[in-house]
């Protein structure tokens, strides 16, 4: 089992940047892709990034491609999401996640980060 647990998030204007990071408990972690999801009010949560167990592959959304930058550190059992160009409609919550896939679950994920981009 996997336990994850965000820090990061807050509130920043449009146009700036956070980094977000995941800190995960369990001797399985580098054995996973891991990723971001998010949710903003009164949508369903979806998927943003994804990141390889060896950090040799990346996954984006469209609607960050370009704009985030995922990575890891399976030293430090960590996984990160450098978040540049923020926009308004970047605001949701955002979870770290164990093996996420593009419909917006993953077999782990953690309470979550608020993430409010104002305009």
């Amino acid at each position: 089992q996997v336990q994850l647990v965000e820090s990061g998030g807050g509130l920043v204007q449009a146009g700036g940047s956070l980094r977000l990071s995941c800190a995960a408990s369990g001797r399985t972690f580098s054995s996973y892709t891991m990723g971001w999801l998010r949710q903003a009010p009164g949508k369903e949560r979806e998927f943003v990034a994804a990141i390889s167990w060896s950090g040799g592959t990346t996954y984006y959304a469209d609607s960050v491609k370009g704009r985030f930058t995922i990575s890891r550190d399976n030293a430090k059992n960590t996984v990160y999401l450098q978040m540049n160009s923020l926009k308004p409609e970047d605001t949701a919550v955002y979870y770290c996640a164990a093996d996420p896939s593009y419909n917006g679950t993953g077999v782990y994920w953690g309470q979550g980060t608020q993430v409010t981009v104002s305009s």
